[in-house]
């Protein structure tokens, strides 16, 4: 007989940086009966949750939704907005980065990475330089990623919208707030972003399933001379449909749990003590993991202090120690989910999220079971990073 696997009691901890964790009463709002999408009842909800995610990007500008990740806004972008052969800048910041561009080159566009050391992210000198360099303005668009959750960086859009500027360049700039929006501040109208791209499963709390972009007037005219061939994603059709949005039937359960989340966003806590709450918690996490960093044990992973993201925290391991290892003991024995390393960093790093819905007692947890988890596995640490992180918080 086999011997049974104790498995561990009590609720998962969700310490991934996306999906995020859903608060109960978005939960409840998802599930929500199958409606009709075309009557007065449903295009309220559907309008209030345009008008409401608006203001979560602070624009007016036009925004249309699709069904899919983040990854389907990427696309959406990118085959809207340019033509084969197109050449796109695409500022180094980790694997997130590198797959945007990479998506690029899959629909035959051309791409120039700035490469750059993955732990403090592209020097502005360097996109400045690469701008003034094109002086026959092939450079159709900037694409930059608000925040990178494989290395914990956030890049900040008006430094990009500045060197533009700067040189007078005429290329379009992108950012993906996939998992930055509603976790860390944006405004989309005031930088003069051309198309955000953002997703539901992450500062929206919600489940994955529904992705968008916003179109500037300038984004708007670079789409008319587009000829990238397209359908599902096609903005233009889109604007002959009743929601203008949506090539198919709308996930509409989405809509009613992102009301229900936009509440609590806007209304319930309000947007300044949102991104308020992710920076204290995102620098408890800091805190803690600079403590471990004691005794050759594990370290930050962004070494710009500028750049600390508020969202995901990177942790690199000590060399020779195995990250997923670590992970592994968080979620079995005791039911934390930890992110694990991505791309160049898969085994030698594992990442803690916080951000959506999360409060300092599920930090606290987090932080404990992983201090536990390199006790187990003799990892090099110094320990007391808890209480480094309490001290923070008790007096933050």
């Amino acid at each position: 007989m086999n011997e049974s696997v104790q498995k561990p009691r009590g609720r998962l901890f969700f310490a991934n940086p996306g999906p995020s964790n859903i608060p109960d009463s978005v939960l409840h709002a998802v599930s929500h009966v199958s409606v009709d999408w075309y009557p007065a009842e449903f295009m309220a909800v559907y309008h209030e949750c345009m008008a409401g995610l608006k203001r979560v990007i602070k624009t007016q500008n036009d925004l249309v939704f699709h069904t899919g990740s983040g990854h389907a806004a990427w696309e959406a972008a990118l085959v809207n907005l340019f033509s084969p052969g197109d050449l796109l800048l695409y500022p180094q910041t980790g694997n997130f980065s590198d797959r945007w561009g990479q998506m690029a080159r899959d629909l035959g566009l051309r791409t120039q990475v700035l490469e750059c050391d993955w732990r403090r992210g592209v020097e502005m000198t360097a996109v400045r330089a690469a701008l003034v360099a094109d002086k026959a303005r092939e450079i159709k668009a900037v694409c930059v990623t608000h925040n990178e959750t494989s290395t914990g960086m956030v890049l900040n859009p008006a430094d990009f919208r500045a060197a533009l500027d700067a040189t007078g360049h005429p290329a379009l700039l992108l950012v993906d707030t996939i998992s930055s929006l509603g976790s860390i501040d944006f405004r989309c109208d005031e930088w003069r972003v051309d198309c955000a791209v953002g997703g539901s499963q992450k500062g929206l709390m919600l489940p994955t399933g529904l992705s968008f972009n916003t179109i500037s007037e300038k984004a708007w005219a670079a789409s008319k001379q587009s000829t990238m061939r397209k359908s599902y994603f096609s903005w233009a059709n889109m604007m002959k449909l009743p929601h203008k949005s949506f090539m198919g039937t709308p996930p509409t359960s989405l809509f009613y749990g992102m009301k229900e989340s936009l509440r609590l966003l806007l209304e319930d806590e309000g947007l300044d003590n949102v991104f308020a709450r992710h920076t204290r918690l995102a620098e408890a996490v800091r805190r803690a993991v600079n403590h471990w960093s004691g005794n050759g044990g594990p370290q930050l992973y962004c070494t710009n202090p500028a750049r600390y993201s508020d969202s995901v925290t990177t942790i690199l391991m000590p060399e020779g120690f195995d990250a997923n290892a670590v992970r592994n003991t968080a979620l079995d024995r005791f039911n934390v989910s930890l992110g694990g390393g991505l791309a160049r960093l898969a085994g030698k790093a594992f990442r803690i999220g916080h951000l959506g819905d999360l409060n300092e007692p599920m930090i606290l947890g987090t932080l404990g079971v992983v201090e536990l988890a390199l006790k187990i596995n003799h990892v090099p640490h110094t320990p007391g990073g808890v209480d480094a992180a309490i001290d923070y918080l008790a007096n933050d």
